[in-house]
């Protein structure tokens, strides 16, 4: 197939797409507009209550140290930790760089995923747990889903193989995973395009500004 038919074959899907999202969009619109007071009053109510759950769990997930990256004092207190949250990041760590590296993604991401548990455990104090979990390599980040370790992330080969890897690599890994959740793009990347776009439209209006002068 040629290059001319390759590209309308792509167009061709785009379109239908598109049309797809297009009527997905009209059947919504038509959906709210045959509503009728009583309709909407319970489409409020709904939403109040899914907003009341909502309140309630980041008040639980706040109380239980969500939104911290801490560490872990000793091993008896490592159940408890994981038996108290759903889900669990507990970095198994020594006191070297690569495992600081670790520290400096995990801490940006503990305030970005308030519906998981960001922790750390020295291994080297942790000789029952780290051979129970067969922890050889640091660090290693264990990700744990209803008390149980799901997966390991072991030193920096799926991050790149090299200690400059970026917080939004690590987060892909840990969703990939199931232990944070995304909506659409990265939470850091959301975060860093709000920032860009606050300091463009700063720059904007200073320059109307000097311009208007």
């Amino acid at each position: 197939m040629d290059r001319g038919k390759i590209q309308e074959v792509i167009e061709n899907q785009v379109l239908t797409v598109a049309q797809a999202v297009e009527d997905k969009i009209d059947e919504e619109i038509a959906a709210l507009e045959r509503l009728d007071d009583d309709d909407l009053e319970a489409l409020r109510e709904r939403r109040l209550q899914q907003m009341k759950k909502m309140a309630e769990k980041r008040s639980r997930w706040i109380s239980l140290g969500h939104g911290d990256y801490t560490e872990i004092p000793s091993e008896k207190d490592f159940f408890s930790v994981v038996k108290a949250s759903e889900r669990v990041v507990c970095h198994f760590f020594r006191e070297n760089w690569p495992c600081k590296v670790v520290d400096k993604h995990l801490s940006i991401l503990a305030k970005q995923h308030i519906e998981t548990r960001f922790v750390k455990i020295n291994a080297e104090k942790s000789p029952f747990l780290a051979e129970k979990l067969k922890i050889i390599v640091l660090p290693t980040i264990a990700l744990i889903k209803n008390t149980k370790v799901d997966d390991y992330v072991v030193g920096f080969d799926e991050l790149g193989g090299t200690d400059d890897f970026s917080t939004e690599v690590l987060e892909e890994r840990l969703a990939k995973a199931q232990v944070i959740f995304l909506e659409g793009e990265s939470s850091i990347h959301r975060a860093r395009s709000g920032a860009q776009t606050k300091r463009s439209v700063r720059q904007s209006t200073t320059a109307d500004s000097s311009d208007s002068e």
